[in-house]
């Protein structure tokens, strides 16, 4: 079962899991359009019924990628945020232990560590959050140890970085802000000097993850990004060289809270679910302006 299997993440999931044999059942609050053979379940997972159903044809496995995933939005609805990603989660969780269903992935965010400035983002340091969105994925966590630890459920959180790729046409993230911009012949905003830096992630890398911690048997947590920060300078001149547009820069204030890095190991993921990053940046926002330009599209939806 894929929650949010109409998502961005969870389309390419949802074709990652079919492509390695899997009978996949779909959970979304939308319709999840397709040809190939997937049950599709289109509700609330808050509401009961919803998850009733999902359930109600039997289940290997979970994989959990529905959520609220704003930041900014978890900050000015820390209630709904809390029911959206916590309640839900163990709500899932328990009907994981009543059914004895044995495998659950959730998709977490590197945001539970907190700001460590420049250093690098390990599996094992210490969770502090500064928002409600990181707040409520760590203690998503904490439940899966919890039931991992009580009723010996395979529970896997993977902490995901930036993630990008074809099939973000609707975020507002910014590489689909470049790839809109390169479009149109406008320019980017760019927060300060633009020295910042990121770790981009593609979606590819993302789903292949997902699929071997499903399969790998580890509970625990998992790092899962390309594993090379580069700026934000940087990636204009990489969308750059791909789109052949002049995308020029328009520099702005930076928001309070703005990172100065997001730099993680990703080396311990090799040894935990036999995750490696294998997606170079210039090739992977080719695929996204391949995917924006509308070449793609019948491909990507």
């Amino acid at each position: 079962m894929i929650t949010g299997g109409s998502g961005f993440i969870g389309r390419a999931a949802v074709r990652a899991f079919r492509t390695h044999g899997y009978p996949v059942t779909v959970v979304d609050r939308v319709r999840y359009e397709t040809t190939d053979d997937v049950r599709v379940i289109v509700g609330d997972l808050r509401d009961a019924e919803t998850r009733e159903a999902a359930f109600a044809d039997g289940v290997g496995g979970v994989v959990h990628l529905a959520a609220l995933t704003s930041v900014l939005k978890s900050v000015e609805l820390p209630r709904e945020t809390y029911a959206e990603n916590v309640e839900v989660t163990h709500e899932l969780l328990e009907l994981c232990r009543e059914r004895e269903v044995p495998r659950f992935v959730l998709a977490s965010t590197n945001a539970v560590i907190g700001d460590v400035g420049t250093d690098t983002i390990t599996v094992d340091l210490p969770t502090r959050p500064l928002t409600p969105y990181g707040a409520t994925k760590a203690a998503c966590e904490m439940l899966l140890s919890g039931y991992a630890g009580a009723y010996g459920i395979t529970t896997c959180a993977l902490r995901f970085t930036n993630v990008y790729g074809p099939g973000m046409s609707h975020k507002d993230s910014f590489v689909p802000r470049m790839m809109r911009a390169a479009l149109n012949g406008e320019g980017v905003r760019v927060y300060g000097t633009g020295e910042q830096r990121r770790d981009l992630v593609h979606v590819d890398d993302v789903v292949r993850a997902i699929v071997l911690a499903y399969e790998s048997g580890y509970t625990g947590r998992a790092i899962v990004g390309a594993g090379r920060s580069v700026s934000v300078l940087e990636m204009v001149e990489t969308v750059r060289a791909v789109t052949g547009a002049a995308l020029p820069v328009e520099h702005v204030p930076a928001p309070a809270g703005e990172m100065p890095a997001v730099v993680v190991d990703v080396s311990a993921s090799a040894e935990t679910i036999g995750y490696q990053p294998e997606v170079a940046l210039s090739d992977g926002l080719a695929t996204a302006w391949k995917y924006f330009a509308g070449l793609d599209r019948a491909e990507a939806p």
